[in-house]
């Protein structure tokens, strides 16, 4: 009788196991390659461990390890790490872990790390880091990460880190930061922040830092050297040089008792200004040649048609050149405050007084080398 049960037993177990409708070797598929493994590659096919070289199966439910890599036809769900890399046909639920590329066909859930690409062929949700390049389809919700760039084609929202560029085909909502450049196809809702420039290319809702920052309408603040916008602005714009379509851009010819002559360009919106500009014989110094640079940012007020009030602050580099001796230092500099008087007498002509105080200063110490009042005039043409 116990031989009988015994046999009885094997026969059930065989059957349960090997009925083509019930996984094959219950679920275990140990691969050496493409073919050569216990669980064979078919449509009823559910994995729950694997374990081999390189790997092939129909849905993974549970852990996979492969020396090479691991290729699920359907879905995973659960735990993917191979030495080079895992490719998931349709969606990937769970751990993805590879030395080169991790990619799913579908959606990825959870969290997917590569040395070297990450491709998701619809939406991702959870977190992905590649050590080159992560790019997600339609939907990407969380943080993307990567040493050169993250592109997602649709909507994007969460956190974009990247050592070169962030993409975004249309809109994004979150916090992009990049070395060297940020860009939205659309809509911006929130921080972009980039070693040279932010692209918006249509509203930006929130705050560009970067060297250069574009949008079309923004909403908030755009924070750089050279801040522009193509429509409208609600908000500011902190940088050297702000502009939009509406900004003139003037030039300024003048001199005084501190400079011999300058020559600037102004760059004018409906308050805000920038100068931009440079000069010769500084009457600081000695009577041979010497040259500056200047920056200068201030307000404007229309008082009455043509005329106008404006006050502004600067800052002015000195060349001393040949009038370097043991008081006067090869470079230096200056702070500068301004009150200005200007009309216009046609749209492309005006004149302008300044009244103001500088202080020279040395860049090696915290002395003064002069200071004193500043007294100019000059035109303004354009």
């Amino acid at each position: 009788m116990k031989i009988k049960k015994t046999i009885c037993t094997a026969a059930i177990l065989m059957a349960a196991v090997c009925l083509p409708a019930q996984n094959k070797c219950a679920g275990i598929n140990l691969s050496i390659w493409k073919g050569v493994s216990t669980q064979p590659l078919d449509s009823t096919q559910t994995t729950f461990v694997n374990i081999g070289f390189l790997s092939t199966m129909n849905r993974l439910n549970g852990i996979g390890i492969n020396a090479l890599g691991g290729v699920t036809r359907k879905d995973m769900n659960g735990i993917q790490v191979s030495g080079l890399a895992n490719v998931v046909g349709s969606s990937m639920r769970g751990l993805q872990l590879s030395g080169i590329s991790n990619i799913s066909g579908n959606n990825l859930i959870g969290f997917s790390t590569a040395g070297l690409v990450n491709i998701t062929g619809n939406g991702a949700k959870g977190v992905v880091i590649s050590g080159l390049t992560s790019i997600g389809g339609d939907n990407t919700t969380g943080l993307m990460a990567s040493g050169f760039m993250n592109v997602t084609g649709n909507t994007a929202s969460g956190l974009q880190f990247s050592g070169l560029a962030n993409i975004t085909g249309e809109s994004f909502s979150g916090m992009m930061a990049s070395g060297l450049l940020n860009v939205t196809g659309k809509d911006m809702n929130g921080l972009q922040m980039a070693g040279i420039a932010n692209i918006a290319a249509n509203t930006l809702n929130g705050m560009q830092i970067g060297l250069c920052n574009y949008a079309t309408q923004a909403h908030g603040i755009q924070l750089g050297l050279i801040n522009y916008y193509r429509k409208s602005m609600k908000g500011f714009q902190l940088g050297l040089i702000n502009a939009n379509p509406d900004t003139k851009v003037q030039m300024l010819v003048y001199g005084g008792n501190t400079t011999l002559g300058n020559i600037g360009v102004r760059l004018k919106n409906e308050l805000f200004y920038t100068i931009l500009g440079l000069g010769t014989y500084n009457m600081n110094l000695n009577d041979k040649f010497s040259a500056t640079a200047s920056y200068r940012a201030g307000l404007s007020l229309c008082v009455y048609k043509g005329l106008s009030i404006s006050g502004d602050l600067g800052y002015e580099h000195i060349e001393a050149f040949k009038n370097k001796d043991e008081i006067i230092s090869r470079r230096l500099y200056a702070l500068q405050t301004r009150i200005n008087v200007e009309y216009q007498f046609t749209k492309k002509f005006g004149i302008f007084a300044t009244g103001g105080y500088g202080w020279t200063r040395y860049y090696n110490n915290s002395h003064n080398f002069d200071k004193r009042a500043i007294v100019e005039a000059g035109v303004i043409i354009f």
